[in-house]
């Protein structure tokens, strides 16, 4: 299993190239791609990228909310915050999510990087 942010999702949907991109292909094609709920709202939200990828997501699994996801997420965030990190309150969730189930995050955003360094998130 792996999962993909907004950036690299819109990466792909809109035609550019790029490791992530390759991966994403990869993962739809093999049936390994993962949605956190934050991401597919913020898709849905974008009407380009909703008109390309609204019929597939449907067919992707999501990572479900587990119990104490909410906390555990602003435990993070605030833990960050308090380094002086950048850490916006969705990528807080959508780090959660991977973190929570063991999966690895496709981004192009360099933010993910703080996750990574001292929350435990696994970058792809």
């Amino acid at each position: 299993m792996i999962a993909a942010d907004t950036s690299a999702l819109s990466a792909f949907v809109s035609g550019q190239s790029g490791a992530d991109v390759t991966r994403i292909a990869e993962a739809l094609s093999s049936g390994e791609l993962r949605l956190c709920p934050v991401v597919i709202t913020e898709l849905l939200s974008d009407p380009g990228a909703s008109k390309i990828l609204g019929p597939t997501i449907s067919e992707i699994e999501i990572l479900e909310i587990t119990d104490g996801y909410w906390r555990r997420a602003g435990e993070s965030r605030r833990l960050l915050k308090a380094r002086g990190l950048k850490a916006n309150v969705a990528d807080a969730l959508i780090a959660q999510s991977c973190i929570d189930h063991d999966v690895a995050l496709i981004t192009r955003d360099k933010d993910f990087r703080h996750f990574a360094k001292h929350c435990g998130l696994k970058l792809a």
